[in-house]
Protein backbone atom coordinates (compact mmCIF):
# COMPACT_ATOMS: atom_id res chain seq x y z
CA UNK A 1 0.00 0.00 0.00
CA UNK A 2 1.39 3.39 -0.97
CA UNK A 3 1.54 5.99 1.80
CA UNK A 4 -0.64 9.01 1.17
CA UNK A 5 0.79 12.55 1.42
CA UNK A 6 -1.23 13.17 4.59
CA UNK A 7 0.24 10.03 6.16
CA UNK A 8 3.78 11.15 5.36
CA UNK A 9 3.14 14.56 6.89
CA UNK A 10 1.79 12.92 10.02
CA UNK A 11 4.87 10.71 10.34
CA UNK A 12 7.15 13.71 9.85
CA UNK A 13 5.20 15.63 12.50
CA UNK A 14 5.45 12.68 14.89
CA UNK A 15 9.20 12.39 14.46
CA UNK A 16 9.60 16.14 15.01
CA UNK A 17 7.42 15.97 18.13
CA UNK A 18 9.40 13.02 19.52
CA UNK A 19 12.68 14.88 19.14
CA UNK A 20 11.30 18.11 20.60
CA UNK A 21 9.73 16.41 23.63
CA UNK A 22 12.90 14.39 24.27
CA UNK A 23 14.83 17.67 24.35
CA UNK A 24 12.26 19.14 26.70
CA UNK A 25 12.49 16.11 29.00
CA UNK A 26 16.25 16.56 29.28
CA UNK A 27 15.75 20.19 30.27
CA UNK A 28 13.14 19.15 32.84
CA UNK A 29 15.45 16.65 34.49
CA UNK A 30 18.48 18.95 34.36
CA UNK A 31 16.49 21.87 35.78
CA UNK A 32 15.19 20.07 38.81
CA UNK A 33 17.90 21.33 41.17
CA UNK A 34 18.21 24.86 39.80
CA UNK A 35 14.84 26.11 38.58
CA UNK A 36 15.45 29.62 39.96
CA UNK A 37 12.91 31.92 41.54
CA UNK A 38 9.21 31.22 41.06
CA UNK A 39 7.51 33.42 38.46
CA UNK A 40 4.13 34.57 39.73
CA UNK A 41 1.13 34.09 37.42
CA UNK A 42 -1.63 34.89 39.91
CA UNK A 43 -2.85 33.80 43.30
CA UNK A 44 -0.73 30.74 44.26
CA UNK A 45 -0.06 30.06 40.58
CA UNK A 46 3.54 29.93 39.38
CA UNK A 47 5.90 29.07 36.56
CA UNK A 48 9.64 28.53 36.71
CA UNK A 49 12.53 29.33 34.43
CA UNK A 50 12.45 25.66 33.41
CA UNK A 51 8.84 25.98 32.18
CA UNK A 52 9.92 28.90 30.01
CA UNK A 53 13.07 27.17 28.74
CA UNK A 54 11.19 24.00 27.77
CA UNK A 55 8.45 25.92 25.97
CA UNK A 56 10.95 28.04 24.03
CA UNK A 57 13.06 25.01 23.06
CA UNK A 58 10.12 22.90 21.88
CA UNK A 59 8.53 25.82 20.04
CA UNK A 60 11.80 26.56 18.28
CA UNK A 61 12.35 22.94 17.21
CA UNK A 62 8.79 22.49 15.97
CA UNK A 63 8.97 25.74 13.99
CA UNK A 64 12.08 24.44 12.26
CA UNK A 65 10.76 20.92 11.60
CA UNK A 66 7.11 21.75 10.83
CA UNK A 67 7.15 25.25 9.32
CA UNK A 68 3.77 26.81 8.90
CA UNK A 69 2.14 24.99 11.82
CA UNK A 70 1.40 27.57 14.53
CA UNK A 71 1.87 27.04 18.25
CA UNK A 72 -0.02 27.51 21.52
CA UNK A 73 1.84 27.16 24.82
CA UNK A 74 0.75 27.64 28.40
CA UNK A 75 3.45 30.12 29.34
CA UNK A 76 3.85 32.35 26.29
CA UNK A 77 0.54 31.86 24.52
CA UNK A 78 0.21 31.79 20.75
CA UNK A 79 -2.65 31.31 18.32
CA UNK A 80 -6.20 30.35 19.26
CA UNK A 81 -7.61 26.83 18.94
CA UNK A 82 -9.71 27.96 15.95
CA UNK A 83 -6.96 27.65 13.34
CA UNK A 84 -6.80 24.72 10.92
CA UNK A 85 -3.77 23.11 12.60
CA UNK A 86 -1.56 23.89 15.58
CA UNK A 87 0.72 22.44 18.23
CA UNK A 88 -0.51 22.67 21.84
CA UNK A 89 2.06 22.41 24.64
CA UNK A 90 2.17 22.32 28.41
CA UNK A 91 5.90 22.49 29.19
CA UNK A 92 5.45 21.30 32.78
CA UNK A 93 2.07 20.10 33.96
CA UNK A 94 2.37 19.85 37.71
CA UNK A 95 4.80 22.73 38.24
CA UNK A 96 3.97 22.84 41.96
CA UNK A 97 4.93 19.16 42.17
CA UNK A 98 8.12 19.86 40.22
CA UNK A 99 9.32 22.58 42.61
CA UNK A 100 8.56 20.31 45.60
CA UNK A 101 10.73 17.51 44.13
CA UNK A 102 7.74 15.29 43.35
CA UNK A 103 8.02 13.00 40.30
CA UNK A 104 4.35 13.61 39.40
CA UNK A 105 4.88 16.13 36.61
CA UNK A 106 5.44 16.00 32.88
CA UNK A 107 5.33 17.47 29.40
CA UNK A 108 2.24 17.35 27.19
CA UNK A 109 2.29 18.03 23.43
CA UNK A 110 -0.49 17.55 20.89
CA UNK A 111 -0.99 18.23 17.21
CA UNK A 112 -4.52 19.50 16.59
CA UNK A 113 -6.07 19.57 13.13
CA UNK A 114 -9.56 20.89 12.40
CA UNK A 115 -10.29 21.08 16.12
CA UNK A 116 -9.35 17.45 16.85
CA UNK A 117 -6.16 16.12 18.46
CA UNK A 118 -4.39 13.89 15.92
CA UNK A 119 -1.05 13.22 17.65
CA UNK A 120 -0.28 13.18 21.37
CA UNK A 121 2.87 12.80 23.41
CA UNK A 122 3.04 12.84 27.20
CA UNK A 123 6.42 12.52 28.87
CA UNK A 124 6.75 11.75 32.59
CA UNK A 125 10.55 11.65 32.77
CA UNK A 126 10.90 11.15 36.53
CA UNK A 127 8.77 8.00 36.18
CA UNK A 128 10.47 6.86 32.95
CA UNK A 129 7.12 6.88 31.16
CA UNK A 130 6.65 7.94 27.55
CA UNK A 131 3.09 7.98 26.21
CA UNK A 132 2.20 8.24 22.54
CA UNK A 133 -1.05 8.21 20.61
CA UNK A 134 -2.00 8.78 16.99
CA UNK A 135 -5.58 9.03 15.85
CA UNK A 136 -6.76 5.64 14.65
CA UNK A 137 -3.50 3.89 15.60
CA UNK A 138 -3.87 3.27 19.33
CA UNK A 139 -2.18 4.44 22.52
CA UNK A 140 1.20 3.30 23.80
CA UNK A 141 3.31 3.46 26.96
CA UNK A 142 7.03 2.91 26.40
CA UNK A 143 6.22 1.22 23.09
CA UNK A 144 3.57 -1.18 24.44
CA UNK A 145 -0.08 -0.77 23.59
CA UNK A 146 -2.33 0.27 26.49
CA UNK A 147 -6.08 0.09 27.07
CA UNK A 148 -8.33 1.39 29.81
CA UNK A 149 -9.38 -0.94 32.62
CA UNK A 150 -13.15 -1.33 32.74
CA UNK A 151 -15.05 -1.69 36.03
CA UNK A 152 -18.73 -2.32 36.74
CA UNK A 153 -19.47 0.90 38.59
CA UNK A 154 -18.15 3.76 40.68
CA UNK A 155 -17.97 1.50 43.72
CA UNK A 156 -15.08 -0.30 41.96
CA UNK A 157 -13.48 2.82 40.48
CA UNK A 158 -10.21 4.56 41.26
CA UNK A 159 -11.01 8.18 40.42
CA UNK A 160 -8.43 10.86 39.70
CA UNK A 161 -9.49 14.30 40.79
CA UNK A 162 -8.10 17.60 39.51
CA UNK A 163 -6.35 19.95 41.88
CA UNK A 164 -8.29 22.78 43.47
CA UNK A 165 -8.50 26.02 41.52
CA UNK A 166 -6.20 28.95 42.23
CA UNK A 167 -6.01 32.34 40.57
CA UNK A 168 -8.87 34.80 40.14
CA UNK A 169 -12.27 33.95 41.64
CA UNK A 170 -11.77 30.25 42.42
CA UNK A 171 -14.59 30.06 44.97
CA UNK A 172 -17.39 28.61 42.82
CA UNK A 173 -15.24 25.99 41.11
CA UNK A 174 -13.76 24.94 44.45
CA UNK A 175 -17.23 24.71 46.00
CA UNK A 176 -18.14 22.22 43.28
CA UNK A 177 -14.83 20.41 43.86
CA UNK A 178 -15.55 20.00 47.56
CA UNK A 179 -19.09 18.75 47.05
CA UNK A 180 -18.07 16.39 44.28
CA UNK A 181 -15.24 15.04 46.40
CA UNK A 182 -17.67 14.49 49.28
CA UNK A 183 -19.98 12.49 47.03
CA UNK A 184 -17.13 10.50 45.48
CA UNK A 185 -15.90 9.61 48.96
CA UNK A 186 -19.24 7.86 49.40
CA UNK A 187 -19.65 6.35 45.93
CA UNK A 188 -16.15 5.59 44.58
CA UNK A 189 -13.68 2.93 45.70
CA UNK A 190 -10.90 5.53 46.11
CA UNK A 191 -10.08 9.14 45.16
CA UNK A 192 -6.63 10.27 44.09
CA UNK A 193 -5.44 13.89 43.74
CA UNK A 194 -2.09 13.84 41.94
CA UNK A 195 -1.84 17.53 41.02
CA UNK A 196 -1.39 16.87 37.30
CA UNK A 197 -4.20 16.57 34.77
CA UNK A 198 -1.71 15.24 32.22
CA UNK A 199 -0.68 12.41 34.54
CA UNK A 200 -4.28 11.56 35.42
CA UNK A 201 -5.31 11.24 31.78
CA UNK A 202 -2.23 9.16 30.98
CA UNK A 203 -2.86 6.87 33.95
CA UNK A 204 -6.50 6.45 32.94
CA UNK A 205 -5.34 5.35 29.50
CA UNK A 206 -2.88 2.93 31.13
CA UNK A 207 -5.57 1.38 33.35
CA UNK A 208 -4.32 2.79 36.66
CA UNK A 209 -7.37 5.01 37.06
CA UNK A 210 -10.90 4.31 35.91
CA UNK A 211 -12.05 7.93 35.71
CA UNK A 212 -10.63 11.40 36.12
CA UNK A 213 -12.61 14.60 36.62
CA UNK A 214 -11.50 18.14 35.82
CA UNK A 215 -13.97 20.98 36.31
CA UNK A 216 -12.31 23.16 33.70
CA UNK A 217 -11.01 22.81 30.15
CA UNK A 218 -7.58 24.30 29.47
CA UNK A 219 -6.16 23.18 26.11
CA UNK A 220 -2.55 22.71 27.25
CA UNK A 221 -3.68 20.59 30.21
CA UNK A 222 -5.95 18.19 28.38
CA UNK A 223 -5.52 18.06 24.59
CA UNK A 224 -2.85 15.35 24.42
CA UNK A 225 -4.54 13.35 27.19
CA UNK A 226 -7.89 13.47 25.39
CA UNK A 227 -6.47 11.63 22.40
CA UNK A 228 -4.50 9.22 24.57
CA UNK A 229 -7.64 8.18 26.48
CA UNK A 230 -9.72 7.85 23.33
CA UNK A 231 -7.12 5.70 21.60
CA UNK A 232 -6.91 3.50 24.72
CA UNK A 233 -10.65 2.80 24.50
CA UNK A 234 -11.85 5.38 27.02
CA UNK A 235 -14.26 8.28 26.71
CA UNK A 236 -13.69 11.99 27.24
CA UNK A 237 -16.82 14.11 27.51
CA UNK A 238 -18.53 17.18 28.87
CA UNK A 239 -21.16 17.50 31.57
CA UNK A 240 -23.99 16.23 29.35
CA UNK A 241 -22.01 13.25 28.04
CA UNK A 242 -21.31 14.85 24.67
CA UNK A 243 -17.85 14.30 23.18
CA UNK A 244 -15.21 16.59 24.60
CA UNK A 245 -14.17 19.53 22.44
CA UNK A 246 -12.23 22.77 22.93
CA UNK A 247 -15.57 24.41 23.77
CA UNK A 248 -16.50 21.94 26.52
CA UNK A 249 -17.06 23.33 30.00
CA UNK A 250 -15.56 20.37 31.88
CA UNK A 251 -13.09 17.63 31.05
CA UNK A 252 -14.54 14.34 32.29
CA UNK A 253 -12.88 11.08 31.27
CA UNK A 254 -13.56 7.47 32.13
CA UNK A 255 -14.05 3.96 30.91
CA UNK A 256 -17.21 3.59 28.78
CA UNK A 257 -19.27 1.98 31.56
CA UNK A 258 -18.70 4.92 33.89
CA UNK A 259 -19.90 7.68 31.54
CA UNK A 260 -23.50 7.58 32.73
CA UNK A 261 -22.82 7.49 36.50
CA UNK A 262 -20.13 10.17 36.26
CA UNK A 263 -22.42 12.48 34.25
CA UNK A 264 -25.28 11.88 36.66
CA UNK A 265 -23.11 12.67 39.67
CA UNK A 266 -21.54 15.82 38.22
CA UNK A 267 -24.89 17.08 36.89
CA UNK A 268 -26.45 16.62 40.31
CA UNK A 269 -23.64 18.61 41.95
CA UNK A 270 -23.79 21.50 39.45
CA UNK A 271 -27.56 21.83 39.96
CA UNK A 272 -27.25 22.04 43.74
Amino acid sequence: MTAQPGDRRRVQALLAAERAVAHGARLLVQGRSHYGALIGKGDRDYATSVDIAIEEAIKRELARETPGVPFLGEEEGGVSMDVEALWVLDPIDGTANFVKDSPLCGISLALVEEGRPRLALIELPFLDEHYLAAEGAGAFLNGKRIVVHEVEGLHEAMVGFADFSVGPEPEEENRLHLELMRRLAIDAMRIRVHGSAVLDLAWLAAGRLNATLMLSNLPWDVTAGVLLVREAGGRVYDLDGSAHSPRSRFTLASTPALVAPVCALVSDITRS
